[in-house]
């Protein structure tokens, strides 16, 4: 049975401002597997919402949004980097917003190199995903900053919530310059203080986010590949969506592993493109 739509993404493509697609793919997943299927679960999630949105004051259907479904089921990463840039690309061509629901890290790039160069990217993600190949790999999951700062350049990407990097990481990012922000420096000054820092720091009127849900606290999201403790709240990922809506051209939401807890990381992630959705919506009313 093909899965659902994503709820209230009701209408037709050319008249749509935001389109959502998935890509169900894990291949390079490197400890617990199973977001390939997670465009469906969270497409089955967001039906559990109201359309209007309470803290809102407004209609999601107010809003114009397209499901296009999912990416073929990919096999090497170069193929699956090639098929997701494409499709972006068409969207991007189009005028319109992508929103794309993971499936693994390693899509944040091929999403990326939809747009032209004169975009930041900010990320949030336990890890910081700058390593240059991993497990034999340069389009790893391991590797998704590495890979949009070869896009963007390396000034104008920064990931929030990070508490995780290897040795040659912390190397690497003091050679390239880097920027981060680390989730122990958020929860003691805020999110609105770290969303302003990794503003500063890409220095971009256009803004692509890229949403590692193991950003989020275990406790909350505990279906993802590779979870981390001391993670941020779900209301400070909320915060940062709202504030980056103004600004935002894309979105991917990704690392959502179903079957690791009882739906309420894929009830999250719906939540939280719901957020987006309606926060692009305000922001271009």
């Amino acid at each position: 049975m093909a899965a659902p739509h994503f709820a209230d993404a009701v209408a037709k493509y050319d008249a749509a401002r935001i389109a959502l697609f998935g890509v169900p793919y894990d291949h390079t997943c490197s400890f617990r597997g199973g977001s390939r299927f997670a465009p469906r679960a969270i497409r089955e999630a967001s039906y559990n919402f109201e359309t209007y949105m309470m803290d809102h004051q407004r209609d999601l259907l107010d809003v114009p949004v397209a499901d296009l479904g999912d990416t073929p089921a990919y096999g090497p990463t170069v193929d699956m980097v090639a098929g997701v840039t494409q499709r972006a690309s068409d969207i991007v061509g189009a005028g319109k917003i992508p929103i794309v629901i993971g499936g693994e890290h390693s899509l944040a790039p091929a999403v990326v190199r939809a747009f032209p160069k004169d975009i930041g990217v900010l990320g949030i993600d336990a890890h910081l995903d700058f390593r240059d190949s991993y497990l034999n790999d340069s389009w790893s999951h391991a590797c998704s900053a590495r890979r949009i700062a070869d896009h963007v350049g390396v000034e104008h990407i920064v990931y929030l919530g990070v508490r995780s990097y290897s040795r040659q990481e912390r190397e690497d990012l003091e050679r390239l310059g880097l920027t981060y922000v680390s989730v122990y420096d958020i929860h003691d000054r805020g999110m609105t203080w770290g969303a302003e820092r990794a503003l500063k720091a890409v220095n971009r009127d256009k803004i692509y986010l890229t949403v590692d849900m193991d950003g989020v606290d275990p406790a909350y999201a505990p279906a993802v590949g590779n979870p981390e403790p001391f993670g941020l709240s779900p209301f400070q990922v909320k915060t940062l969506v709202g504030m980056l809506a103004p600004h935002l051209v894309g979105m991917d939401l990704n690392e959502v592993s179903p079957a690791w807890d009882f739906g309420q990381t894929a009830l999250l992630g719906a939540r939280l493109i719901r957020e987006a959705i309606m926060g692009i919506g305000e922001a271009r009313a």
